[in-house]
């Protein structure tokens, strides 16, 4: 009688309510009516509407713990998806999810926070001492480079805080994303949470992922060339003379460019932190900012001469340019696609979307878990100290579903990446390609 009395609805009934203000979902095959708090959601509008119209039910498992099954009842609508399928993917994956859970994987965060902190507290006085306390300039050097380090290490604890708890309490653990991020490296972690909850949803959608978006410099692929919007800047990415010149040479520039990705990073910081859009927590996250900007231009300020401070800064950015470089070869390299995420092919576009680079047990603390970025894209809640453990049973469902998985040496992820780019490049200096030239295309590739 139970099963006769519920309310039903199709999957293209749901499709319709795929928008803000209009904003439906469906989990484990009951329908939910997020539109009014979707601005509310810790994780920002944005994953809830790459989804938005869709069973979502692998998406919420990968970042939602069991308790949070009992918020959904007031967004129940009474409907049922009426089509509702479990494939045999997204039944093998939930149940491994269960199991990590059963045994507490997900709790299970070691020391990591500890040791990652209390080397960054040392490694901060060591470079405020080699900038103050000495008058050479290898000491004044190894302080930049030891910088570099040091933000990359600073970066894994806002990344690992942001995707689940590594303090105490809730309070605790933003005070560490505040300091981290924004204090220690002068990006914010309310601008991280923002792109990066989208780049996990919609993992290397080529107009959904912001982590793929890098027109007018780079271009992974050459459905870039047809001036494509994206869906999370609401903008087109518009591929013109000045893209095809720089993206054609792009597997040249790509290293150097990665030094000076922080700037960028710094102005789109600013940028988010002073719109009118709705930032979680502005204030701390501006005071934390300010912190940076006090402390970092003071130390540089204390070298004796602005060739030093020239060279302090381009070596702690070079050091730091190596973190950025792993993003990249997680991504650049791998398969890409147009249009929204689908949630019901979570865990297939994770594997198609994703490369790990394979090391040594000693450097997962250089690399912060990420080297397991599969792993950490199917189990993002799960610590980095446990995803070296549960990549064996990775790797035996992605051969048992026979989807890639595939960890390469940092050697070769950087081969991959530089084909992948220069293949883009040549295409973009196919003059038959109808985007205008400009005179300094023309000088490179016409007149020599």
């Amino acid at each position: 009688m139970e099963g006769q009395n519920k309310k039903y609805i199709s999957s293209e009934e749901l499709k319709e309510h795929n928008k803000s203000g209009d904003l439906w979902i469906s989990i484990q095959g009951k329908v939910y009516n997020v539109s009014d708090w979707a601005k509310d959601h810790p994780g920002g509008e944005v994953p809830l509407l790459n989804l938005a119209g869709q069973d979502v039910t692998d998406a919420f498992i990968a970042y939602h713990p069991g308790s949070a099954w009992k918020y959904l009842d007031p967004f129940f609508t009474g409907y049922h998806l009426r089509d509702f399928k479990v494939s045999e993917v997204s039944k093998d994956y939930r149940k491994l999810v269960s199991e990590f859970a059963k045994v507490g994987l997900f709790e299970k965060k070691e020391h990591v926070t500890l040791y990652t902190l209390s080397s960054v507290a040392v490694m901060f006085s060591i470079v405020v001492y080699g900038v103050i306390g000495c008058n050479s300039v290898w000491a004044h050097l190894g302080a930049a480079l030891l910088l570099g380090l040091l933000w990359m290490q600073s970066t894994y604890v806002g990344h690992d805080s942001g995707h689940y708890e590594v303090m105490s309490s809730p309070g605790y653990n933003k005070l560490a994303q505040i300091l981290c991020g924004n204090c220690m490296t002068g990006i914010s972690i309310a601008w991280w949470k923002w792109t990066h909850n989208a780049h996990h949803i919609s993992c290397n959608s080529l107009d959904y992922d912001p982590d793929l978006q890098h027109i007018p410099v780079f271009a992974v692929s050459t459905r870039f060339f047809n001036s494509i919007k994206s869906c999370f800047y609401g903008r087109k990415l518009v591929f013109d003379s000045l893209s095809r010149f720089l993206i054609s040479y792009q597997h040249w520039t790509f290293y150097p460019v990665l030094c000076f990705a922080r700037v960028n990073l710094y102005l789109q910081t600013l940028l988010l932190l002073f719109s009118r859009r709705k930032v979680p927590d502005r204030a701390f996250n501006i005071m934390g900012i300010l912190v940076f900007w006090i402390w970092f231009p003071l130390l540089i300020s204390s070298l004796p001469n602005w060739g030093e401070r020239v060279m302090f800064v381009l070596a702690s950015f070079a050091v730091c340019s190596i973190q950025h470089l792993q993003f990249c070869l997680n991504h650049f390299a791998a398969d890409v696609y147009e249009g929204p995420p689908n949630g019901n092919d979570w865990f297939e576009k994770q594997t198609g979307g994703t490369l790990d680079i394979s090391c040594s047990t000693w450097m997962d603390w250089f690399f912060g878990g990420l080297q397991f970025q599969l792993e950490h894209h199917l189990f993002p809640r799960l610590p980095r100290a446990q995803l070296r453990k549960i990549s064996p049973l990775v790797i035996d469902l992605c051969k048992k579903h026979n989807l890639p998985y595939r960890s390469l040496t940092f050697v070769e992820a950087n081969l991959w990446t530089l084909k992948t780019l220069r293949t883009a490049a040549l295409q973009a200096r196919n003059l038959s390609n109808p985007s205008s030239q400009n005179l300094l295309w023309e000088a490179f590739n016409t007149h020599g």
